[in-house]
């Protein structure tokens, strides 16, 4: 009978990997991979690693797991290195025999580098670091590459900021995660969720709060936040005729000195909304509220519907000059956009915003699909690629070269990071550290063990928070 067991680790991975360990040569001892983006418009901020070590690497591989995992890979027509698995299991009690080092999650690094190595630390499994390449270059793609444009964003709104604004106070607030909807897997937002919660702190993925605490030692802080929100059920609730009525609940139900709240306003007609409802028959209870209303459009081409929606409430709400030299509405409303929000079209529309003579301090973001879903292995070009391997006591250098694409050229031999005399940060070969070694990649999992754990805290600050 098949198992249904998620969490045997044997079937994490490839159907092809079930027969390398007969492909490689006699007397193999050693294998020495590394992962790397390869390309890619973002730099590398690394994370991830720590989660899959804990939640995967942790508990051994059991004689059950190896039992189920027999009966499904024969059935799907392939071999089963039986005896291997069961070497595993009586001499190092079920955990794997391997050296995983990395360079501090939370790192910036230039792609083309390696993030993360791996090899054996017992010859009887040279085999064992390519069979676990499914799930590792997995759990580290997805949520570093989160981490990246996450980051990419971050540095467009800062930008904004310090052009536009009086000052860059607000900054890990201004770009909302709203994609947990649109995720592949309640773990994806887990990760990926959490990947963004490096540079910002602001979510509506509640599941990242979990994972924060789960992973990274966030129990008794929490790590990011929220507000009160409307959507279009609870608007559309009390139909056109009451689109007043609705909008005037959100304001005695969530107003008052110092709260924010946000109010999807596109239902029917944006327009009217601005102009006639939240710009003349709410005005008064809006201004003297003592919170801040947060209006968001969730339709239309968001450069010309964020750059009239700001024009129509400094119309009805006025505006004043800031030090910079830009409009900024009264405090008590902004604007949120939320829809056909990506990496470039939020560039796109701060510029436009600032081109209309309007401080990027008036507006917000979420983001959804863009963050969490509309990226892919090739978004960096992430790969895991063997690098070196012993065979016979020798160290040898291994490697790809394909003549049909160069660019998928791998790295050869046994690698580290350094910063080198310039400042940057370079792939080398460990053999040429010398005696003292700067290398930046360290041990993260030997064996068994985590090493070292970092906390959400501390990866933020070395991702530059």
């Amino acid at each position: 009978m098949f198992t249904n067991n998620l969490n045997n680790l044997i079937l994490n991975s490839d159907s092809y990997k079930t027969s390398h360990w007969v492909q490689y040569p006699a007397g193999s001892e050693y294998m020495s991979s590394y992962v790397e983006a390869r390309s890619g418009d973002y730099d590398v901020v690394f994370f991830g690693l720590q989660a899959f070590i804990k939640e995967y690497l942790s508990m051994p591989v059991t004689m059950q797991d190896i039992d189920e995992a027999e009966t499904v890979i024969q059935a799907h027509g392939l071999t089963f290195n039986r005896a291997g698995w069961e070497l595993l299991v009586k001499r190092h009690g079920g955990y794997l025999p391997l050296r995983i080092e990395a360079v501090p999650e939370g790192s910036i690094v230039p792609v083309s580098n390696v993030v993360c190595q791996i090899v054996n630390t017992d010859p009887d499994f040279y085999w064992l670091p390519s069979y676990i390449e499914t799930s590792l270059l997995r759990a580290i793609w997805y949520p570093s590459t989160v981490a990246s444009v996450s980051r990419y964003c971050k540095s467009v709104i800062r930008q904004a900021l310090e052009k536009s604004a009086d000052n860059s106070d607000s900054l890990i607030f201004r770009l909302h995660d709203f994609g947990s909807r649109g995720a592949s897997s309640h773990e994806s937002v887990a990760l990926g969720s959490l990947a963004h919660l490096v540079n910002f702190a602001g979510t509506d993925s509640m599941t990242a709060l979990v994972a924060a605490s789960r992973w990274y030692q966030m129990a008794n802080n929490m790590p990011a936040f929220s507000i009160p929100a409307a959507e279009h059920s609870t608007m559309t609730a009390w139909g056109r005729e009451g689109e007043t009525a609705a909008y005037a609940n959100m304001i005695e139900q969530f107003g008052g000195a110092g709260k924010t709240f946000s109010v999807v306003s596109d239902s029917y007609d944006l327009w009217n909304a601005i102009d006639n409802i939240w710009g003349d028959t709410l005005k008064d209870d809006i201004k003297n509220m003592g919170g801040t209303l947060v209006i968001r459009p969730d339709s239309g081409e968001p450069i010309k519907v964020v750059r009239e929606a700001l024009e129509r409430l400094a119309v009805k709400f006025g505006t004043t000059i800031n030090s910079k030299g830009y409009k900024i509405l009264p405090d008590y409303v902004r604007i949120i956009q939320g829809d056909g929000i990506s990496p470039q079209s939020l560039g796109r529309i701060v510029n436009a915003v600032m081109a209309a003579g309007f401080s990027a301090d008036n507006i917000t973001f979420g983001m959804g699909g863009g963050l969490l879903q509309q990226v892919n292995r090739d978004t960096m070009s992430w790969a895991m690629k063997a690098s070196a391997i012993s065979i016979d006591g020798n160290w040898t250098d291994i490697y790809k070269d394909p003549i049909t694409s160069h660019a998928k050229r791998s790295k050869k031999g046994r690698l580290a990071l350094i910063k080198d005399n310039n400042g940057q940060l370079r792939t080398v070969k460990a053999d040429e550290l010398g005696t003292v070694s700067n290398n930046l990649l360290r041990d993260v999992y030997v064996d068994g063990k985590l090493i070292v754990e970092d906390s959400l805290t501390t990866i933020r600050e070395r991702a530059g928070w």
